[in-house]
């Protein structure tokens, strides 16, 4: 599964582009902060079998020797996160590789491409997912009760103790729990209906915490933590950007990689298959680059308001009551870069149940080459005269590059 094309170095020449999009706003304090030498977070949204691409993008950036120092996750990137963090630096990729085989090893997901179109052998791939379930993740609940359909006494169609087996053997949890990188996962509160962190400086995380991350109902069972009953996180929010902006002190710069598994912009569909997954795009994609707009136009206005405080004249600025609200809506810089799966030539509404070899593959080579473009641009990781507030990067496509930055005064 492992991406093994040759990586350019970042500091390389970008190619031409014709049609670069820069949004400014107010005007904005400069700081003299050297971004590649900010905290470094990666942000997984779930997507179940699209999550190989996040994968991909950590393999290249642990090619480039960038290492987070936060990964928060939910559901598949709740997997992937612990998979990362519950494992030493030179052996992450490879405990990754480990798993995305895993998942993608069994008879009905390694048909030979000769036996029938790839749409055909994705969609067989798929309905043998549903029908055999998937090797070290979940298998078919064989209860005689589901014959009596939505009465029946059971919360699941499938058992996901192969998934608890499959964490216990390739993660780490001591090293989660030392606390070398921050860790958060997200959920789902049954009971209360509320979205809830598991993060390693609060909790001390196992595999029940993961597993509850990802336990999508009514394929999955509720996951129990502490006597309370939790779903998949993405119920409520599938990208966990708001909980680390929230989490993140503001008088420290932040640089944030969200990698996301669905896209809520997309074509008009013309099947009922097509209908299906454009449905589960835009529910699940989190709306994903307007919220992360809205998250960065109410920072950059708490920061713009800061900035109007400055200008008031000393008597007024150096209140104690003027000067604590100053403070709390001052942000160090923080830069987002956006990633998100994009590459749907055979994919329908199965996409993110169908574990074939080769759609891992696919998706693991296609968030490694997304990375590695983005850390070619010049201003990834730059390190030059910043300004406070939020700077929105989306640098994967080379002819379509947009960054949305806060205006800085000359």
């Amino acid at each position: 599964m492992k991406s093994h094309s040759t990586s350019a170095a970042s500091s390389s020449k970008p190619r031409a582009r014709n049609n670069k999009k820069a949004e400014s706003s107010t005007a904005r304090t400069v700081s003299h902060i050297d971004m590649s030498k900010a905290r470094k977070a990666l942000v997984l949204q779930g997507g179940g079998a699209l999550g190989s691409y996040q994968a991909g993008v950590y393999d290249a950036l642990s090619q480039h020797q960038v290492h987070p120092q936060w990964v928060a996750g939910v559901s598949i990137g709740a997997i992937n996160a612990a998979l990362i963090a519950g494992n030493a630096p030179e052996k992450r990729v490879e405990r990754l590789d480990d798993f995305w085989r895993l998942v993608s090893s069994a008879p009905a997901q390694r048909l030979p491409s000769w036996l029938a179109e790839r749409a055909t052998l994705n969609q067989w791939s798929a309905s043998l997912a549903s029908v055999l379930g998937i090797p070290g993740l979940y298998q078919p609940r064989f209860s005689p009760a589901l014959v009596l359909g939505g009465l029946a006494p059971v919360q699941s169609y499938y058992d996901t103790s192969p998934l608890k087996t499959t964490l216990e053997r390739l993660v780490d949890f001591d090293r989660i729990n030392a606390q070398e990188m921050r860790f958060s996962v997200g959920a789902v509160n049954v009971r209360s209906g509320n979205s809830v962190y598991f993060d390693n400086t609060v909790h001390t995380i196992g595999p029940e915490h993961i597993m509850a991350s990802g336990a999508l109902p009514p394929g999955f069972p509720g996951v129990e933590v502490d006597g309370e009953l939790f779903w998949d996180g993405g119920i409520v929010s599938n990208t966990p950007l708001q909980y680390l902006l929230d989490q993140q002190p503001r008088n420290e710069a932040l640089v944030v990689l969200q990698v996301d598994l669905f896209s809520a912009r997309g074509p008009l569909p013309t099947t009922i298959s097509e209908v299906l997954e454009r449905q589960k795009d835009i529910t699940y994609s989190s709306r994903t680059r307007m919220n992360t707009d809205a998250l960065a136009a109410n920072v950059n206005l708490q920061q713009a308001i800061a900035d109007l405080i400055e200008k008031l004249p000393a008597a007024l600025r150096n209140d104690p009551a003027v000067a604590a609200v100053q403070a709390q809506l001052t942000h160090q810089p923080i830069d987002i870069f956006h990633l998100i799966y994009r590459d749907k030539q055979y994919e329908r509404d199965t996409k993110d149940y169908e574990f074939s070899r080769l759609t891992m593959q696919e998706h693991w080579s296609a968030g490694a080459r997304d990375m590695r473009q983005t850390l070619r641009h010049p201003e990834a990781l730059r390190s030059d005269m910043q300004s406070n507030g939020v700077t929105t990067f989306d640098l994967c496509d080379p002819d379509d590059i947009r960054v949305k930055r806060p205006f800085v005064p000359a």
